[in-house]
This record gives C-alpha cells, sequence and structure tokens, in this order.
C-alpha cells in the first residue's frame, strides 16, 4: 500500500512499512525513511506507484482550467477529491484527485487553503485583483526581459538610465530596471558596470564621479532654496586698522585677514580678523539649518559647493575696500622677544586694505627677500600694498611660534612634499567640468613665507580661542590628540584638550565660519563671550553637554570624511587626465610601501600620483625609479606601472608630511587644502 502525505508544504508519496495509531513508517523511493504523522497523510492508493503518480498528476494539474474549476467548486469549504469528482468526473481517478490537489495547492489567488487537503473557494473581487496583479507581473516580466536584450544588444533603454546610479549604488532589487541588468548581466556575462558603460549608459567617467557623489551626498541637488541673506542688527564700531587677506586667486569665501599694529614701538598687535556670519545668522534659523545640512564647503579642481548661498557669502566675505563685520582677536607681542603680553577679542568692522594672492607673490615673497633691511625695486615684481617691514615681521613672528610648537609637540614639522594645484582651463567655472578640460597642475611648496605666515596666525586665533572657551565654561567644539605615537588619531570632542600634533593645549576650529559649520557655531559661543565675558555660559547658544554639539560633531565627521574623499578622488582623476593630456607614458617615481604579492607602491616624484607597481622586487624604501605605465582606469581612478630602470636611491627615507598642522588656511591653498588628511605623524589638516 502506498500514501500521499504533506510534508513541510511539499506533497510526497511512499511505500507503508507499518502503521500505529498516530503515526506511519513510510518509505520513499530514495529509500529514506520518514515517519508520517496520521494527521499528514492525504490520501492511500495500490496503485500507480508513487513516482509515476506525482508525475502523471503534475503534468494532468498543468492542464487544469482554474477559472472553470473556480466555477466548479462549492461555496463552502470542500476537499481536493470533491473538486476532483467536479471537475473531472464522479468516478475520478487517483491521478486526477492528485492533480486537482496540486492545482489548488498552486493558485492560492482562487483557492484559500483550510488545511489538510480542504480548500475555499476565494471571492469574485479577490479573484479579479489577484487575476491583474499576475497579468501585471507577466507585463513587468515581459519588460525586464526586452530591456535585459536591448541591453546586451549595446542599448540602454531610457528607465535604466534614469536609475543608472540608483541601480549602481543604492539599488531596489525588486525594481524591474535592477532586475534587467543583473538578468542583462549575467546573461552576457559582463560586470553591470562594464555592460552599463557598454550600453553609453555612462556618458564620461568624470560625470560617473560627479553623479555619484551627487547622489551619495546631495540628492536633491547643489542649489539653495530662496533665502534672504541676514543683516547685522547692532551698530559695530569701525576699528583703526588696515587688514589683509592671503589667499589664493580662486577664494572667494574669504574668512580671514591679518593687520599689524605698533610696528618700531617695542609693543607690537596682531590683528587676526574673521568674518562674522554669525552676527547675523541665529542658531535654528532655516540659513542655520541649511548650513548644518551640508556641514562644509565641498572642494574639488574646477569647481566647489558652497556650504553657504552665494548672496550669504558674498555680504560676509573680507572683500577688499570695504570695512567688514569681523570677529577680531588682537595678540599683544614684546616686539624683541616676540612673547605673548596680553589678547582680546572684538566685534566689529574692519577695513580691508587688499586681497593678497597666493599664487601671485609666493614666487617674489620669499625669505630671502623678507630677511633683506632696505630691498631694493626687483624687475617685473608686482607692487605690494603691505610695506616689507609688516611681512619681515609677520614672517620672523611665524617661524617663532612655529618654533615654540615644535618644542611642544617634541619634534619639528617637515614639509617634505609640495602641495599640488590644479587649474582646469575652461571659460564657464559656475557650472561643474565636463571631464573634457585641459588641466594644469602646478606647485605651492608648503611652509613658504605667506602659507606659514597665515597657518600660525590661524593656529595662534584657534588655540587662544579655544582656551578662553574653556576659561569661562563656555563650550565649544574642540580637535584633539593625545599623543604623536603611531595610531593616535586626531579627535572631535566638547572638551579642551591638548593637541599632540600641533603643540597646542586646545584648538577649537573657529576661522573659517563661512565654510565649515563647526568653526560658524564656535563663534557664536565665542560672541556670547565677547558680548558677555564671565556671563557668557548663560548666553551662548550651547551649554555644557549640549547633545546637538554631539550631533553637530558625528554628522561633521562623516560629511567632511566624505567630501575629503571626493576630492582626493577628483585630483586623482584630473591627474590621470593629464598623464593622457601630455602623452605621458613613461615617469620617475620614489618606492615608498611594499604591497601584497610582491609589488610595491610609489609616489611620483613630480606629480600627485601614488600608484602600484610591479617589477621591483629586488629593489628597496626610497629607491628612484622610472615607471613604465599601463592602461588608466578613469573610472576605477587607476592606473598601474612596471619598473623598467632603477636610477637611484635616496638615503633620507620618506617621512609623513607634517604641516601646516591643522592650519585653516585651506582658501589659501585652494582647492587642494581640504583634501589634506591625517597622516601618521599626527599633523592634522587644514
Amino acid at each position: 500500500m502506498f500514501l500521499l502525505f504533506e510534508e513541510a508544504g511539499k506533497f510526497m508519496a511512499g511505500r507503508v512499512l507499518s502503521e500505529a495509531e498516530a503515526s506511519v513508517q513510510v518509505e520513499l523511493d530514495s529509500g529514506k525513511r520518514v515517519k508520517v504523522k496520521a494527521g499528514h497523510v492525504l490520501l492511500q492508493f495500490d496503485k500507480p506507484t508513487p513516482a509515476l503518480l506525482l508525475q502523471q498528476a503534475t503534468d494532468l494539474s498543468q492542464s487544469m482550467e482554474l477559472n472553470l474549476a473556480w466555477e466548479f467548486a462549492p461555496e463552502e469549504e470542500f476537499g481536493f477529491a470533491d473538486l476532483a469528482r467536479e471537475y473531472f468526473s464522479a468516478n475520478a481517478s487517483i491521478t486526477e484527485q492528485v492533480a486537482a490537489l496540486l492545482s489548488l495547492f498552486d493558485a492560492p489567488h482562487y483557492f484559500r487553503r483550510a488545511g489538510k487537503g480542504r480548500f475555499r473557494k476565494a471571492s469574485a473581487a479577490t479573484v479579479q485583483l489577484a487575476l491583474a496583479g499576475i497579468e501585471k507581473k507577466k507585463q513587468i516580466q515581459a519588460q525586464i526581459e526586452n530591456w535585459s536584450m536591448q541591453l546586451t544588444q549595446g542599448q540602454c533603454p531610457q528607465p535604466i538610465r534614469e536609475q543608472l546610479y540608483k541601480i549602481l549604488f543604492k539599488p531596489d532589487k525588486n525594481a524591474p530596471e535592477y532586475k534587467a541588468v543583473v538578468q542583462a548581466s549575467r546573461d552576457s556575462q559582463t560586470a553591470p558596470l562594464t555592460l552599463l558603460q557598454q550600453c553609453g549608459a555612462i556618458e564620461s567617467a568624470y560625470d560617473f564621479h560627479w553623479q555619484r557623489f551627487l547622489f551619495d551626498n546631495f540628492p536633491k541637488g547643489t542649489g539653495f532654496p530662496k533665502l534672504e541673506a541676514p543683516v547685522i542688527a547692532e551698530d559695530l564700531p569701525l576699528a583703526t586698522v588696515q587688514a589683509y587677506s592671503i589667499d589664493d586667486s580662486q577664494t572667494t569665501e574669504i574668512d580671514d585677514a591679518l593687520s599689524l599694529q605698533g610696528l618700531g614701538s617695542g609693543s607690537v598687535t596682531l590683528g587676526i580678523h574673521i568674518a562674522a556670519p554669525g552676527l547675523a545668522m541665529q542658531p535654528g534659523s532655516a540659513l542655520d539649518e541649511l548650513g548644518r545640512s551640508r556641514l562644509s564647503t565641498v572642494y574639488m579642481p574646477g569647481y566647489k559647493v558652497t556650504m553657504l548661498p552665494d548672496d550669504v557669502v558674498q555680504r560676509f566675505t573680507l572683500a577688499q575696500g570695504q570695512a567688514c563685520p569681523a570677529v577680531s582677536l588682537y595678540v599683544c607681542f614684546n616686539e624683541a622677544s616676540l612673547e605673548i603680553e596680553h589678547s582680546h577679542t572684538l566685534l566689529e568692522r574692519v577695513p580691508i586694505a587688499a586681497n593678497l594672492r597666493h599664487d601671485q607673490l609666493d614666487e617674489w615673497v620669499t625669505p630671502e627677500w623678507l630677511e633683506l633691511q632696505a630691498p631694493l625695486a626687483r624687475p617685473g615684481a608686482p607692487v605690494l600694498p603691505i610695506e616689507h617691514a609688516s611681512l619681515a615681521f609677520l614672517w620672523r613672528l611665524a617661524q617663532q611660534l612655529k618654533a615654540r610648537r615644535e618644542i611642544v609637540r617634541g619634534k619639528p614639522e617637515t614639509f617634505n612634499r609640495p602641495d599640488y594645484n590644479f587649474r582646469l582651463e575652461r571659460e564657464d567655472s559656475s557650472a561643474p567640468p565636463t571631464g573634457r578640460e585641459t588641466v594644469r597642475i602646478g606647485v605651492r611648496q608648503r611652509g613658504a613665507p605667506l602659507d606659514l605666515i597665515v597657518a600660525e596666525a590661524m593656529i595662534l586665533a584657534n588655540s587662544t580661542w579655544g582656551q578662553w572657551l574653556a576659561s569661562l565654561g563656555v563650550p565649544g567644539i574642540y580637535r584633539s590628540q593625545a599623543s604623536l605615537a603611531p595610531g593616535v588619531k586626531v579627535r572631535m570632542g566638547t572638551k579642551a584638550l591638548p593637541h599632540a600634533g600641533i603643540g597646542v593645549p586646545a584648538y577649537a576650529w573657529s576661522t573659517s565660519p563661512l565654510r565649515r559649520y563647526t568653526d560658524l557655531v564656535n563663534q557664536w559661543q565665542i560672541i556670547a563671550c565677547a558680548r558677555h565675558g564671565a556671563t557668557a555660559a548663560l548666553a551662548a547658544p550651547f551649554k555644557p553637554k549640549d547633545a546637538q554639539l554631539f550631533a553637530i560633531i558625528s554628522a561633521f565627521d562623516a560629511a567632511y570624511s566624505a567630501y575629503n574623499g571626493y576630492q582626493a578622488g577628483m585630483e586623482r582623476f584630473w591627474t590621470l587626465q593629464y598623464l593622457k593630456q601630455e602623452g605621458i607614458s613613461v615617469l620617475e617615481a620614489t618606492l615608498f610601501k611594499e604591497a601584497a604579492g610582491g609589488a610595491w607602491l610609489v609616489r611620483a616624484d613630480h606629480l600627485p600620483l601614488v600608484l602600484s607597481v610591479v617589477g621591483a622586487q629586488a629593489l628597496s624604501r626610497g629607491d628612484k625609479v622610472r615607471v613604465q605605465l599601463g592602461a588608466i582606469d578613469a573610472i576605477a581612478l587607476d592606473v598601474h606601472g612596471t619598473v623598467i630602470e632603477k636610477i637611484s636611491h635616496d638615503n633620507a627615507p620618506e617621512q609623513s608630511d607634517e604641516g601646516p598642522q591643522d592650519s585653516d588656511d585651506d582658501a589659501s591653498a585652494g582647492p587642494i587644502a581640504i583634501a589634506l588628511d591625517l597622516n601618521d605623524s599626527g599633523a592634522d589638516a587644514a
């Protein structure tokens, strides 16, 4: 005797070996023996054999018309054998009964299961909706197959083109567009990204990187809503100084400027003047919410996405020829010893005499020229609006401030690699690049006089204000580093802790409020201190242990890391474009790190490029080599090389680049500065 039973939603049949009151021992065709509960037994039969019965019943069930079966089914609950007798004949065979069971079980849109081979027919409305859904699924599947066929033929359907970056980076795996790409990829045995490239869905490598960045960070686009630039309500006093900013020519968000008073009197006052949007913008305002959503300006070669709308930036940027609102730190130095005598902070309007530019002046403002007592006019040199004596004092002061920090650090800062500046030749800089522009890569040596002057002034301001906030019990957003030991990273928090990488007792980013939200938050706190002094803790927008500060720190860390990563990627993109543009197939580089599989990482000697090379097995760290470049993959931002010749050996091992120490001079460094990352030495980048 054989029996049919249900086990875990499947129908099986086998030969009865023995029977008990509540169970049956059954042997399947495979030889496996199973114990079947009596309640799971659906049918007993003598012939045909189990395997033949299931095969014949399955074939017969495929030919059953479900709509007709539904019509024949009674309104009350019924068993599968009842339906078989209604559908086939009053003497329905075992095969026909099992065929009815399989059909009923596989048609939940027509029949609801009631357990142990029993069913109840669905209502007409339910059936109608279910059939409409089935038809829709068929149409979607047909669409998927059609799209998949087009993809394998090298054509990209428009719906897939519109969903391209969602499919690649954040797919809805139930979406037909995604399923079509997966099916086409499987059918053509081609990776999805390669497949979409071949179909022309990715218009250019640059657009691929740009659109991916927007998808991840600006899904609603980079435009600003209509918001009116705020005005400062209070009447600020006019400072009796002439201030000068020092930035790159591309900089429009000019956050900082310097002034000097009392030169030659024995007591010199350095003024560090910071743009003051915090005097007009209020925490919780619509403009504040906008800044908090972006958290930082995003820099990249040839373009930037600003944190604040342009009309707001232009209202508060320290533009030459204007008296601009500023939060000013005045630090008085002994002119001979350069020891700090005292400092104070004022809210005021500061006359900006000139906006000096690094790229126009660095070749003229050199250490040698600054150390001259009475420099003569130089042919071709630009006319400086600031006196030589003032620049010479600022240079001497910057070197002294740096030397004092190095004593605290325990070792000197090194500037063993240059900064590279990227310039794209194009007429319209208001729109993102296309990736086809001509790129120029120039060098600006870190630690140059103008660079160091600004860097040290910003470090002085951020450290002084950070300590001042702490002394008044006003919380701020600080950057700290416990030590210079390997692996000890710079962290952000609300406590005024030492920053070992810079060599200061406290460090609060405060000097770029137009470009970093953390600086704007700290500026609000500093303004409260300037206005209220000892009672500032009660008046400051953010109180001790304020949960908002911790939320801002967390969000800023994530956004700033993403922005830095994108800029670094775009600088690598344009470097690879430069190789193709200039027809460079061989370059000189230095081995600096052994990689897996016998490969080495090398750093190009005259370009901002690190790449993996083979053929350096017999060489060692510090060897200078000539490298033959392979194919460039602009999507993967990758290029490999082969060592073809050893040139020489650099006896001085390559060191981590340790400057300019979280100086906040990202404006002067232009779009390159934001890409500087925390390095092994612990120096904290701008």
